[in-house]
This record gives C-alpha cells, sequence and structure tokens, in this order.
C-alpha cells in the first residue's frame, strides 16, 4: 500500500464488487477504511470462489483486505443507530461514506446528512430511475454479448466472465469520492454522488464511440471472433500449437511485427497490389484482415514457440502467450513474489499470494499488501477510538447481541 491518503477515514456500507472495489482502491492509497456489516456476515460473506473445503470466502477476503470490519445487527434500530454514528462521527478527514444501500432508509444521505451536513456519500446504484441492476443484467443491454464470440454462435449472447461495469463502477466511485472530499475542502459542503450502475455502462459506450458508430450506422457491429476490432489483431498457433494473441496498432507495432516474421515482401506486394499502405492506416489491416491474415498464419505456424518469442520480443511486437490462471500462477514471475505488486500473506483462510495496489508512484516506498480481517475484529476498537464509548458501553452491547466480535478460530 502507499501512504497518499493517510490519516482519511472512510467508512464503507457495501456488498459484492462495485461498493467494495472502491473502498479497496481507498484502502490502498493509505485511508483507513472501516467496513460495517451485519452480524454472521452481509449477503456477499460466504461468496464463491472459497476455500477448500467450504471455508472462507475468497472472494470476501480479497476485496476486503486492509479494511477493519465491524459486525453490527442492522435488523434492530439500536445496530442502525451505532451504523449511523459511525458514518457520521467527528474528524476532518471522516464522514466519508461508500455504499450501495438502497438511497432511502436507515442509511440514506438526507437522514445522515442531519448529523454531519459535511458528508459526502458515494452510492453505487442499479439503473438512475432506481431500478436494481447487477454486471450480468447491465451487460445483457449494452450489446457486447452480441458482439462477443464467433460469428457463428448467430443471436446467442455470450457472458463475459469478468465484471467489468463492476469494476469500472468501483474505480469511478473512488474517482468521485476524492472529487467531492477535494470540493469540500474548498467549500465546506458535503453531497451526495450515485453512481448507476447501467447508466455508466452506457456513458462508457459512448466515451468509445460505439453509441455513435451505430446511430450512424443503424446496424449493429457484428462479430469478430477474437479478431481486434479496427486494427490489426488475432490470435494464431505456432507450430508446436503454442497459442498467441499478436496485437498491431501503431506503426512501430506493425513494423516490428511484419519484419519479425520475414514478411516485409508479401506485405509490400498486398501494399502495391491495393495501392493502399498498411503503415499508415491502421483500419486497412482490418479491412483486409482476410487477405491478411492467412500471410500471418502461415509465418507464425512455421516456427516453435521457443524460437518466435524472442524474435517477437526483439522487433517490439505486442503479444502474450495463451495460459490458463493456473499455468500463468504456475509459470509467470509476472504472478508471483518476484513482483512486488504481490506478497504472500496470512489471511484468515490460510496463507496466499496476495495483491497490492496496482499503481507504481514512482520514489515512494511500496507497502505489503495487508490481511483480510476476520468479520467484526475491529469492533471493539473502532466503537472505542472512532465513537468513544466506553469499554463498559462495549460490553453492555455485546450482550445485547448488538454487536460482535471476530468469531474465534
Amino acid at each position: 500500500m502507499y501512504p497518499l491518503l493517510k490519516g482519511m477515514r472512510v467508512v464503507e456500507g457495501a456488498a459484492w464488487v462495485a461498493g467494495p472495489s472502491c473502498a479497496l482502491h481507498l484502502s490502498q492509497m493509505g485511508a483507513e477504511v472501516i467496513r460495517f456489516d451485519q452480524i454472521g456476515g452481509g449477503p456477499d460473506f460466504n461468496r464463491w470462489p472459497r476455500a477448500p473445503g467450504g471455508g472462507a470466502s475468497l472472494y470476501w477476503e480479497g476485496l476486503n483486505k486492509g479494511k477493519k470490519s465491524v459486525a453490527l445487527d442492522l435488523s434492530r434500530p439500536e445496530g442502525r443507530e451505532l451504523a449511523g454514528r459511525l458514518i457520521t462521527a467527528p474528524g476532518e478527514n471522516g464522514g466519508l461514506f461508500v455504499t450501495n444501500y438502497p438511497a432511502e432508509g436507515f442509511l440514506s444521505h438526507e437522514r445522515l446528512a442531519t448529523r454531519r451536513p459535511d458528508l459526502v456519500t458515494v452510492r453505487v446504484t442499479g439503473w438512475r430511475e432506481g431500478r436494481g441492476a447487477m454486471d450480468y443484467t447491465v451487460a445483457a443491454v449494452t450489446g457486447i454479448p452480441y458482439m462477443t464470440g464467433p460469428p457463428e454462435l448467430g443471436e446467442q449472447p455470450v457472458n463475459a466472465a469478468l465484471p467489468a461495469w463492476d469494476l469500472l463502477a468501483g474505480a469511478y466511485a473512488a474517482f468521485s469520492l476524492l472529487a467531492a472530499e477535494r470540493q469540500r475542502r474548498d467549500t465546506g459542503r458535503g453531497q451526495e454522488i450515485r453512481v448507476p450502475l447501467g447508466e455508466l455502462a452506457l456513458v462508457t459506450l459512448g466515451h468509445l464511440g460505439q453509441v455513435a458508430e451505430v446511430a450512424a450506422s443503424g446496424v449493429d457491429r457484428p462479430r469478430y471472433g477474437n479478431a481486434l476490432y479496427g486494427a490489426f489483431g488475432r490470435d494464431f498457433a505456432t507450430r508446436d500449437g503454442v497459442r498467441l494473441m499478436i496485437v498491431a496498432i501503431s506503426p512501430k507495432q506493425w513494423r516490428g511485427l511484419v519484419e519479425a516474421l520475414g514478411l516485409s515482401q508479401a506485405v509490400a506486394v498486398l501494399e502495391a497490389e491495393l495501392g493502399i499502405s498498411f503503415t499508415t492506416d491502421e483500419g486497412l489491416r482490418f479491412v483486409h484482415r482476410d487477405r491478411l491474415f492467412p500471410l500471418f498464419e502461415r509465418a507464425i505456424a512455421a516456427h516453435d514457440f521457443a524460437e518466435l518469442a524472442p524474435r517477437l520480443d526483439d522487433s517490439g511486437a505486442t503479444w502474450e502467450r495463451y495460459r490458463t490462471l493456473h499455468e500463468t500462477l504456475t509459470h509467470d514471475p509476472r504472478l508471483s513474489a518476484a513482483n512486488p505488486m504481490f506478497a504472500e500473506i496470512g489471511h484468515p483462510s490460510g496463507r496466499y499470494l496476495t495483491p497490492g495496489p496496482a499503481a507504481i508512484i514512482t520514489g515512494a516506498q511500496r507497502g505489503d499488501p495487508r490481511a483480510a480481517p476476520r468479520l467484526g475484529e475491529h469492533t471493539d476498537e473502532v466503537l472505542a477510538e472512532v465513537l468513544s464509548i466506553p469499554g463498559h458501553e462495549i460490553a453492555r452491547l455485546h450482550d445485547a447481541g448488538l454487536v460482535s466480535g471476530p468469531e474465534k478460530a
């Protein structure tokens, strides 16, 4: 982690991916993140993937590492009151709340702001008008499942395994919180920012030109299989059956790839025939992919991987070998403790390779990633330090079942 946000206190009341990933980004930049959950765990506490034998949720640990965990009985007014007090606790760098709870109810911004007018709330929602949504249902509206996969699938949609919209919403929510916190420092004003998952996806398609593309053409973009839309890129197989993804977008990438494969003459002949330059216009490499791909298929299939890989590297080509995640974890040092972005850390479920922040801050000391908490591990600490509740009162809250500490291992 990095200490850029040291001193900032963020309270998180969220489940699934977007909200927790937002607070995770802030935590890994040094913010103190206090997450509250229902005693026994919220709706994502046991979500897959889980440790072998039905153990702890690796998903929950991954998204909540480095955070402080408080367990409250949110089904009772007294437990909800404690959550509200925690969110609005005093402190110049506090009063920052990340949530995906409903906009109405005990965690509404308006209700909380009566306690702390400068409260900043970032709330991830489904759709702007209030309809619920999750990553897969949002993706269904974007048309992307009809662009994904080989053309022979016809009208069959293909869902992506990566929750891209959730992850984008988490990053956008973190950005939004920091923007609002900056304004609060200048004006003293709090506010609520809502990040609707559905509209975020549609806005993103607009940013990428895809909305304009369909509006102008009147037709949807078809499937192109593994071909990169609008430039040169596709999967190719070497003589010994190793499959590579090769991309050439910039002129430098294109020239290097052509030279590495010994295709300069063949490509020049094709350019002369068509009266074009593939070097100066990346789009023409896509338009004429049916002429180019066979040339590259034959050239790549003429070499074994061990021979071809250094040639591609030396040429400056952009490529990677297809691997399963298990293969990458086993064979690629980039996904190992040799990479300073990862470290072997002990968590409630066991010890495993754990990532820190993805950013590299030049000149800054990079700390190791921090472990995931046990549910309720920091309940007493937070109640005492943030809310100044004396020990005998904390004991009473435990006796009443309103709060809970960590379960014994």
